[in-house]
């Protein structure tokens, strides 16, 4: 479990691709403290399992299934990358709820400054979009930020100067693609109404004309 509070940005320094699967090496410093193998560290919003530390840079494995739901296939050496630790019981959560667990991913649209913050419109997939609400939350690159505004096929946020200089999104530009993890509060409610819609459906079609006859009912 992740805050979406990006404790430092690090850097691809290698990437190994295998038929099914990807080494990734990157070089970070504040997430490796206190870090040992079998940790969770998430790049760019995704939750990947430390398999190998060195001084100055940890490496890990990605799955197949993982390089194609996310955009880390399309990292290449030198790409800035988000990392944060995975939270331990007592930290304050200061960001929003985050799986490291990847809904799906967007494109980064029209971009204006507005005062100080820079406004980003983001082109996301439908079934991403579902679980977003203006002033809701949202993972981006596994940064959390809150919903501006929600429409048909894209959704905005703002990004105040802090946000900007301190993860990767202040580098977007319009056409890059980042990675989207949903509010995890909406899809448990969506979980649970198709759950209860679904229980109803299978009760009224136990009962046919068949089952009336049996039962004394002609």
């Amino acid at each position: 479990m992740f805050t979406g509070l990006v404790e430092e940005l690090g850097r691809v320094i290698g990437l190994k691709k295998g038929q099914n699967s990807a080494r990734i090496i990157l070089s970070a410093q504040k997430v490796l403290k206190g870090t040992v193998i079998g940790d969770s560290i998430a790049v760019n919003g995704v939750c990947l399992t430390v398999v190998e530390i060195g001084r100055d840079y940890f490496q890990a494995d990605v799955m197949m299934e993982t390089l194609g739901k996310s955009s880390l296939g399309d990292l290449k050496s030198g790409d800035r990358v988000n990392l944060e630790r995975a939270v331990r019981l007592g930290d304050r959560l200061g960001g929003h709820m985050v799986s490291g667990h990847i809904d799906g991913v967007g494109t980064v649209g029209r971009q204006e400054k507005l005062d100080i913050a820079l406004l980003t419109e983001i082109m996301a997939p439908a079934g991403v979009l579902k679980y977003m609400i203006p002033k809701g939350s949202i993972a981006i690159d596994g940064v959390s930020l809150t919903i501006v505004d929600v429409k048909k096929d894209r959704f905005t946020v703002s990004l105040i100067p802090h946000s900007a200089k301190m993860t990767t999104l202040g580098y977007k530009k319009s056409g890059d693609t980042v990675n989207l993890e949903g509010d995890m509060i909406g899809k448990y409610v969506e979980r649970l109404m198709f759950f209860q819609e679904n229980e109803r459906q299978v009760k009224k079609s136990s009962i046919s004309l068949e089952y009336l006859a049996e039962h004394g009912f002609s």
